[in-house]
């Protein structure tokens, strides 16, 4: 099985409605899925009752756009090859293709699928175009590999081969962007502001004179 079921499901899914069971309650949107169930979203109250001891994931939003941390997916999921970034200090990655900016700079690295602009050599901007370039080509895939046991825990080749994606991402640029429902920033660094004036840098105190002696 190239493609998780519950992927496809999940990339469908729409977030951050407001629960009908506890919608009086403060944290009532529905922005969390269940991998074992397989069904709609649900909130955090829907969590602790019907969903304890499932494999559930939290999903985010930037710019609008839903997101996952990296350290949540990569628990289920082989997400080599997908463009990962810093957000308020924590590794994300967006679920969905978005739209590409007009007007962006000539880059180096653009998905595979959509084309979009990316920061390193990744293959796909997004968990949903690694599943169109999977079942387009086959040459990239999400099982995990069987778990081994090292020296050093319980490891895996493809959780090694993730982590090495995500240092390499690291040690280039990290965008930061705070990480909330709704933020209005966009992906991309702030302009830096401009640099003093040459006549403001330049410029520097008078002589200094002294004052009169006394008669």
């Amino acid at each position: 099985m190239l493609v998780p079921p519950w992927l496809e499901r999940l990339l469908k899914t729409d977030f951050f409605g407001v629960c009908r069971t506890h919608g009086d309650a403060a944290r009532s949107e529905c922005n969390m899925y269940c991998l074992d169930c397989n069904v709609d979203a649900f909130c955090f109250y829907c969590r602790s009752s019907k969903h304890k001891d499932h494999q559930v994931i939290q999903i985010r939003r930037s710019s609008y756009h839903d997101v996952v941390r990296v350290s949540e997916i990569q628990k289920v999921l082989d997400i080599s090859g997908v463009q990962t970034y810093v957000i308020n200090s924590a590794r994300v990655l967006f679920l969905n293709e978005r739209p590409q900016p007009k007007g962006g700079k000539a880059v180096s690295h653009v998905c595979e699928i959509c084309g979009r602009s990316l920061l390193d050599t990744f293959r796909f901007c997004s968990l949903g175009c690694k599943v169109v370039g999977i079942k387009r080509n086959g040459d990239a895939r999400f099982r995990l590999d069987v778990v081994q046991r090292s020296g050093e825990g319980v490891s895996s080749s493809s959780s090694r081969r993730v982590n090495n994606n995500v240092s390499i991402s690291s040690s280039s640029r990290e965008e930061q962007e705070e990480l909330r429902e709704g933020s209005q920033q966009d992906i991309y660094p702030p302009t830096p502001p401009p640099p003093p004036s040459t006549a403001t840098a330049r410029r520097r105190k008078g002589i200094p004179q002294r004052a009169p002696f006394r008669s």
